[in-house]
C-alpha cells in the first residue's frame, strides 16, 4: 500500500540500519532467524545482486488507480510465469475444509484495496471513524511503475493463501474477493474479521515507497483505547503472529526484511491504521515489497514468486495457530 492517502501515513523517515540486522532479527523475530542466516548467507534471492539500500523513509506518493473491472474470476494483470505460478482455482470462501491440523480454526485475509476503487473516488472518499480519529473509507493503492496494480497483486496472494490453508484444515474468509464495485472501507474490514471470531487476519498489501527501498515488513497493532478502538487485547497475540508471519515469510522467499522502516527488524507498529484500531483478533498487515522498486517490482509481478509469498504467509499462521 502507498504511504500516500487514507489509513497509511507515513511513518517518520528512519535511516538505513542494515549492519546490526541478524541481531535485531535475532532479538524481534525468532521464528526468522535462520532463514535470515540462510538469506544472508546466500546473498538472497537471484534479482541482480542489489543489496537495497536506499534513502531514508518512505516517500509518500501519488498511488497509480487500479483500472480492472472487479470479477469474481479475478485476472493476473500480467502474464504468469510457469504452471507454478498460477494462482490456483479456489472454491467459495465460506467452504470449510473437513480435515486437517487446523480444522475449527477460523482465519480472515483482508486483500488490500479493491480494483474498482478506482471507479469510485466519491464512494472510497467519505471518512468512517477508526477510533483515534477519522479516516477516508479506502484507497486506489498503488501499482509498479509498468502498471500492475496493488489490489491485484492482494488478491492473486490471498487466493493462493486461501488455497494453502484450507488444504491445512482452516475455514477462511475473504474480506473481499473482487466480487463488489469497490470497498470495503477500513472499519468494514476489520469488522468482518471480528465477526468472524478469527483466530488469525491477515491483511495483504504491496508498499509505494521510493526506488531503493526494498523488502517486507509486518505491521503489528500498537496500545489504542480511544472511540471504538481496543487494542489492548490483541496486541500481546497479534505480535505473535506478526513475528511468526515475518519468520514464515524469509524462510521461503528469501526477502529480506525492509531497508527503509523497521530498523531492519521486519516489524512495524502503528496506531493509524483502521484495520488495526478496530479489531478485536489477532490481526496483522504485511507489506510484502516496494512495486516502485524495480528490483521489488520484479519479484511481486512473478506467480512463481508470489506463492511463495503466499506458502511463507501461510506457514506463519499456521505456526501461530498451532502454537
Amino acid at each position: 500500500m502507498s504511504y500516500t492517502g487514507p489509513d497509511f501515513d507515513a511513518p517518520p523517515p528512519r535511516r538505513s540500519r542494515r549492519g546490526p540486522l541478524t541481531v535485531a532479527v535475532a532479538a524481534l523475530v525468532p521464528g526468522a532467524l535462520l532463514g535470515w542466516l540462510v538469506y544472508a548467507a546466500v546473498g538472497g534471492p537471484d534479482d541482480g545482486g542489489a543489496d537495497g539500500a536506499g534513502s531514508g523513509g518512505a516517500s509518500a506518493r501519488t498511488s497509480a488507480p487500479a483500472t480492472r473491472t472487479p470479477s469474481r474470476t479475478f485476472p493476473t494483470g500480467i502474464p504468469d510465469d510457469g504452471a507454478s505460478g498460477a494462482a490456483p482455482d479456489s472454491p467459495p470462501a465460506s467452504a470449510t475444509a473437513a480435515t486437517g491440523p487446523l480444522k475449527g480454526k477460523v482465519v480472515v485475509i483482508d486483500p488490500g484495496h479493491n480494483p474498482g476503487n478506482a471507479a469510485h473516488t466519491a464512494e472510497i472518499g467519505r471518512t468512517v471513524d477508526i477510533g483515534t480519529h477519522r479516516k477516508e473509507c479506502d484507497t486506489t493503492g498503488t501499482a509498479t511503475d509498468a502498471g500492475y496494480a496493488e489490489a491485484e497483486f492482494t488478491l492473486d496472494v490471498a487466493h493462493r493463501l486461501r488455497a494453502l490453508l484450507r488444504a491445512q484444515g482452516a475455514t477462511v474468509r475473504l474480506t473481499q474477493d473482487g466480487d463488489r464495485p469497490w470497498g470495503p472501507c477500513v472499519d468494514e474490514r476489520a469488522r468482518i474479521g471480528n465477526e468472524a471470531r478469527a483466530d488469525a487476519a491477515v491483511s495483504i498489501h504491496a508498499d509505494g515507497s521510493a526506488a531503493g527501498n526494498r523488502g517486507f515488513h509486518v505491521i503489528l497493532p500498537g496500545a489504542v483505547h480511544a472511540g471504538a478502538a481496543d487494542t489492548r487485547r490483541i496486541v500481546g497475540p497479534s505480535r505473535a503472529l506478526g513475528e511468526r508471519v515475518a519468520g514464515g515469510f524469509v524462510r521461503v522467499t528469501g526477502s529480506a526484511p525492509s531497508n527503509y522502516t523497521g530498523d531492519g527488524t521486519g516489524l512495524v507498529t502503528r496506531k493509524d491504521l483502521g484495520g488495526l484500531n478496530l479489531s478485536t483478533v489477532p490481526k496483522v498487515f504485511i507489506e510484502c515489497g516496494n512495486m516502485r522498486d524495480s528490483k521489488d517490482a520484479a519479484l511481486l509481478t512473478s506467480g512463481a514468486w508470489r506463492q511463495k509469498a503466499a506458502q511463507g504467509i501461510s506457514e506463519g499462521i499456521v505456526s501461530f495457530l498451532r502454537g
